[in-house]
This record gives C-alpha cells, structure tokens and sequence, in this order.
C-alpha cells in the first residue's frame, strides 16, 4: 500500500513537470542565416562555444525587458566562450528591428527569423524562448520565457566551465 503511494506520488509528480522534448534530427542542429548587416552565419561556426539562440520580437515587452540582461551576459561571458544569437519572431520589420538594436547596443548578431526556424527548436510560441547549445554543438537545454540570472547561473555557467579554454 505505502509503495503503491510512493508509486502514484512519483507518476503524479513526472506527469506534471514541464519537459521540453528536442526531436532527435534536431539535437545537434545546423543554421546557415543572413544577420542583419548581411552577414552569414552557421551555427558550426560556432562549434566548441555555448549557444544561446534568443527568438525573441521588437513588440514583445518581456523580450525587450531580457534583451540588456543578453548584451551584459554576452560582454561578460563572451571570453568565456559564450556566444548569444538572437532571432526575430515573425514578423519583423528589418528597419524596425535595426533601430531597435542599434538604440540597446546589442553586441551579438541579430537575425530576422521565421516560423520554420523557430519550429526545429520547438514547439512552444512563448517569447522569448531560449536554446541552449553545449560546446559539442548540442542543444541542452530550450528555456521559455526571460532567461532568469538563477537559470543561467544553473543551467549555462556550468557549461562554460566544462572544458574551458578549448576555443581559446
């Protein structure tokens, strides 16, 4: 009887945690995108970094309100081996979406996005929405909503640690 509780208690508690599930094609996933200024951009490019790809739009107010936690994180951990790229949600004006990073000073590569980029990484249409991607070029982790200071002390400082000064 107690076992059978324990049982139900431990079923009850995994059916209601929030999981992110990364469909296997998309583990170690492969972006080739223009940023804003033209540039291209690969994701393997950035192999034996940790990614945090930040979907992110201009008309979302708790967007806006994370986006100069990324600027600090990106100028504080970036010798570290971090490496934030931020990617618009449909849609976007390009003109609107220059402005708006030139006004914060965003110090990583912008995007302009679409739903088909989004959707490889997930399901969730909540912004912003964060992937975390380890040094071996694996995604570890989608984070919804603003990346909090807890999480990223939790979840990423970690991954900085690990092999630290490979990239360097």
């Amino acid at each position: 009887m107690i076992l059978q509780a324990i049982v139900f208690a431990a079923l009850t508690m995994i059916s209601f945690s929030p999981v992110t599930v990364v469909p296997q094609e998309v583990k170690k996933p492969e972006l080739t995108l223009k940023d804003l200024n033209g540039r291209t951009i690969r994701l393997s490019n950035y192999h034996g970094k940790v990614v945090l790809i930040n979907f992110w739009a201009t008309w979302c107010p708790p967007c806006r309100a994370e986006m100069p936690d990324l600027i600090r994180l990106q100028r504080k951990h970036g010798k570290e081996g971090l490496q934030i790229i931020g990617i618009t949600y449909e849609p976007e004006n390009k003109t609107r979406v220059r402005r708006f990073a030139s006004r914060l000073k965003v110090n990583y590569p912008i995007i302009l996005g679409t739903p088909e980029i989004e959707g490889r990484f997930s399901s969730d249409e909540n912004l912003p929405l964060t992937v975390v991607i380890n040094r071996d070029g694996q995604i570890v982790e989608v984070i919804s909503g603003i990346l909090l200071r807890k999480e990223f002390d939790e979840k990423i400082k970690p991954l900085l640690k690990e092999n630290e000064g490979r990239n360097h």
